[in-house]
């Protein structure tokens, strides 16, 4: 069932990103989502960004859903259902949490949660996402053009940053690319790994089978995901499904 939620405030984050806040009584967990709906435009899975009092999506302009939200101003309706799916599993121990682009609006949640170093990625200094949100924090940064931080890819840097120090478990979520190397990376050193995925998903609750990865229905069964189930996944990194079901590379 939908319901409607009036957009408190818009924060531009970066030329691409905008968090929408609201309130809601909902109460979800680091890692679920939401499905928006906007009349006549399109509906779309969305993690929640900030929980509280103060409830927010970080949004990336990437299609015709995203560009919509991002002309509505403060005072404007979201329609959503939610939340959806299962969230991140907060484990003891220090961690290491590793977001690429827009994926940090996923993982932001669970930072605020747990302790650990944190990898900020993203293709320039622009569009680093958070970096005062987490300024309290120890942050290492990487972009792609070297515009800040470590020039290179989140992995190069996580590799770095995981031969210098031990960690329980790592968190991440990012581009699909990006995340199965460092599952990799964490699967051959041992170190209990979590990942949020994005396949597409149509109805977000496990009817549509849209969104599935090698049995798994990312909206039901995920979009969080750990060690074993990820070790099966043999698409993860290469495959997804497109709108009318084929299964095309990534």
């Amino acid at each position: 069932m939908y319901r409607a939620v009036k957009i408190e405030k818009i924060k531009e984050e970066t030329p691409t990103i905008k968090t929408f806040f609201f309130k809601d009584n909902s109460e979800p967990e680091p890692g679920q989502f939401y499905m928006i709906w906007l009349p006549g435009v399109d509906e779309f899975p969305m993690s929640i960004s900030y929980i509280g009092d103060e409830k927010a999506f970080t949004v990336k302009k990437i299609g015709k859903g995203t560009s919509a939200m991002h002309k509505l101003k403060e005072g404007d309706k979201l329609w959503i259902r939610g939340p959806y799916g299962r969230g991140f599993k907060i484990e003891d121990g220090y961690a290491l949490i590793i977001g690429g682009g827009s994926g940090m609006a996923t993982l932001a949640p669970l930072i605020e949660r747990v302790k650990g170093d944190i990898i900020i990625a993203a293709r320039t200094k622009e569009e680093l996402l958070f970096l005062d949100r987490f300024k309290d924090r120890n942050v290492y940064i990487a972009t792609d053009d070297g515009s800040a931080g470590f020039k290179g890819f989140a992995t190069e840097l996580a590799k770095e940053v995981m031969d210098r120090r031990d960690y329980s478990i790592i968190y991440t979520c990012g581009p699909e690319i990006m995340m199965k190397k460092i599952i990799d990376m964490a699967i051959e050193k041992g170190i209990k790994v979590q990942a949020s995925l994005e396949r597409l998903m149509k109805c977000g609750i496990g009817i549509c089978d849209s969104c599935s990865i090698n049995g798994y229905r990312v909206c039901v069964d995920g979009p969080v995901f750990s060690n074993k189930e990820l070790a099966e996944m043999k698409d993860l990194g290469k495959y997804k499904r497109d709108s009318s079901g084929r299964r095309v590379p990534i």
